[in-house]
């Protein structure tokens, strides 16, 4: 069945490396999508919007008119990267470093990529995409939108990313790692439980003394 992500990323010299590799015929033998997996894999379903809504960052690439690709961290609160619809992605882009560059490109390609990252759950989420840049002061609705609340950040930009499709990826290599709230709800009950113990100890040390 079509698999929008491969088409697109599948070029001669891909098949070529496979080839030369040997995993196109693994590719051959892979097992088709089940029936609840989306095989063209071109428009967002539920789990997803869930996972995407869930992430704190992400990485994203243009690529230059010199032909360099230029890949970013993009950051900011839970869920700042929207789901605005099945084909559609939305951010509010804060002041940075004011150098622009993915700016600069998407202005004469539009075509970016995203890497979106669950660490620790050895999770990746690929697509491929299209970016639009508002400036903020010419559609303060759609800014204003895409805002995240009380975080403080001035929005200078509403970025809108037309899905074009995407993929998950083997999570055989990605390093668990953990962001500060995540750490905290691992540690917290571990933590709840030392003083409950401590107390007991004092307590069963008292008795003894008396």
């Amino acid at each position: 069945m079509r698999h929008r992500y491969q088409e697109i990323a599948t070029t001669p010299s891909v098949m070529q490396a496979r080839e030369r590799y040997g995993a196109s015929q693994r590719a051959r033998s892979a097992p088709a999508a089940s029936a609840e997996e989306p095989a063209s894999h071109d428009r967002l379903g539920p789990a997803e919007a869930q996972f995407i809504t869930g992430r704190d960052g992400f990485y994203l690439a243009s690529i230059s008119e010199t032909g360099w690709p230029y890949v970013q961290f993009r950051g900011g609160p839970s869920g700042f990267l929207r789901v605005l619809d099945d084909r559609t992605l939305g951010f509010a882009d804060f002041r940075g470093n004011r150098q622009y560059l993915t700016i600069g490109n998407v202005t004469a390609d539009d075509r970016v990529s995203l890497f979106v990252m669950d660490y620790p759950h050895q999770r990746r989420l690929k697509i491929f995409g299209r970016m639009q840049v508002v400036d903020a002061r010419d559609d303060p609705a759609l800014a204003q939108r895409l805002a995240v609340p009380d975080y403080a950040a001035r929005t200078e930009r509403a970025v809108l990313i037309t899905v074009e499709a995407y993929d998950w990826n083997c999570p055989q290599h990605i390093t668990p790692r953990y962001s500060e709230a995540e750490l905290t709800a691992i540690i917290e009950p571990v933590r709840a439980e030392i003083i409950a113990l401590r107390a007991e100890n004092e307590r069963l040390r008292r008795e003894a003394q008396g």
